[in-house]
């Protein structure tokens, strides 16, 4: 993506001075085999409709206001494209605690939940923009990172897939966490700007910096889609 990224206003001139002086970056790219890997698209973290943030969280604590619901629109035209494409489309949410009886890696310093069992009982529900297909792979997480104790990893290798696209929330967190473990697999990851949300602008922006400067590309939809239509698999594979 060339010109003004997101993370720019928040640089200071010593950091522009040091990107300068190290130079061109060398993208990663995609590889020979991609999956998209959608993280945690829940009703927990957009609600039940587009509210601004600060409105949003009086019902939903964990909600990410309006920019959940703008990427969502987006993931949809990303979901379509994958699949028109022969790109496997793989769904991860969160498992509640009731179910697995594994707490919570955070249980503090929040908001309470809530107090209706409709709304607790829906909040790793995976939302309509984003829904599965039949056949589609759907994981379920007790951590932030989509690997951490699912057989994500080993659907991957046995599918031979080289490269996550990956879209969702929360930029700081589940998706941070998910890409850094990719890229510890040795995984072209590649995060699609603007399919990926967060509650706060500011860590939001700096954690893309970190991604594309460290673990990964951060890429435009419009690139993606132009990627994907390109693409053609493997029949061998």
């Amino acid at each position: 993506m060339a010109g003004e990224r997101i993370w720019d206003q928040f640089l200071t001139e010593r950091d522009k001075a040091h990107l300068a002086a190290l130079g061109p970056r060398t993208s990663y790219g995609f590889g020979a085999k991609p999956a998209v890997l959608s993280v945690d698209n829940y009703r927990g973290v957009v609600g039940d409709r587009p509210e601004p943030l600060l409105d949003a969280i009086t019902t939903w604590p964990n909600s990410t206001g309006l920019e959940g619901w703008q990427a969502l629109e987006r993931i949809t035209e990303l979901f379509g494209a994958a699949r028109k494409s022969g790109v496997p489309v793989i769904h991860v949410s969160g498992a509640a605690s009731e179910v697995t009886g594994v707490p919570r890696w955070r249980s503090h310093g929040l908001n309470p939940e809530p107090v209706t069992e409709d709304r607790h009982r829906r909040r790793y529900d995976i939302v309509e923009q984003a829904r599965p297909e039949p056949g589609e792979v759907v994981l379920t997480k007790t951590a932030p990172s989509a690997f951490f104790g699912t057989p994500l990893a080993a659907y991957l290798i046995g599918q031979g897939i080289d490269t996550l696209i990956v879209c969702g929330e929360a930029v700081s967190g589940c998706v941070r966490a998910t890409v850094v473990d990719g890229c510890s697999y040795r995984l072209r990851m590649i995060v699609v700007e603007d399919c990926v949300y967060d509650r706060h602008q500011a860590t939001s922006a700096m954690n893309l910096f970190d991604i594309h400067h460290k673990y990964g590309d951060v890429v435009s939809l419009q690139s993606t889609l132009d990627w994907l239509a390109s693409y053609r698999p493997d029949p061998a594979s």
